[in-house]
């Protein structure tokens, strides 16, 4: 059951995330989710970085969907301004949007990669689907109140994930102690 919550990658932010080792092992989708992940919670811009990320991802050949549990007006405007086609109130982990996903995509499960903030949400669904999963660090702390409360039982389960080597220990140490250098 823990290994359902296991991401096949941990790293600090979407800019880590290696687009050429991806292309490389034949992914050519990119999931990608909003909140915490390409904006801070309630942002409205992505930062000249991200969209350079985005920009980078799209000439090197993937197909980008965003996928999120936000409300549709707010992901629409995300999608407009990226130019990627986008699922809004996906009620992530429900395999339903990830399957849209990957019809918009053009990809299979194999070819496809989940990039995420949460493992309740991104990186559960994900594995449910078979897809590659990347969870990243969140990129601001302000969050909606339900999901702070998760981020408890997720603290918990990163825990419980290191200590069995399925993630590394400095991977769980930033999301367990943000803010702190290690």
């Amino acid at each position: 059951m823990i290994k359902h919550f296991c991401p096949n990658e941990c790293l600090p932010s979407l800019l880590e995330v290696d687009l050429d080792k991806l292309k490389a092992k034949g992914y050519k989708g990119l999931i990608l989710d909003i909140d915490n992940t390409l904006l801070p919670w309630a942002g409205d811009e992505p930062s000249h970085t991200v969209l350079a990320w985005v920009e980078k991802a799209k000439a090197g050949g993937f197909q980008l969907c965003l996928t999120s549990n936000a409300l549709k007006e707010r992901v629409a405007r995300v999608s407009r301004t990226l130019d990627i086609p986008a699922i809004a109130g996906a009620i992530k982990p429900r395999k339903k949007p990830f399957r849209q996903a990957l019809q918009l995509l053009g990809t299979t499960p194999s070819e496809t990669v989940v990039i995420g903030d949460q493992l309740f949400t991104d990186i559960l669904g994900g594995n449910r689907m078979q897809l590659y999963t990347i969870l990243i660090d969140p990129v601001a702390s302000e969050e909606l109140v339900a999901t702070k409360v998760i981020r408890r039982l997720e603290r918990r389960i990163i825990r419980r994930l290191s200590r069995k080597g399925y993630i590394s220990e400095s991977a769980a140490h930033r999301r367990l102690c943000p803010g702190r250098k290690r």
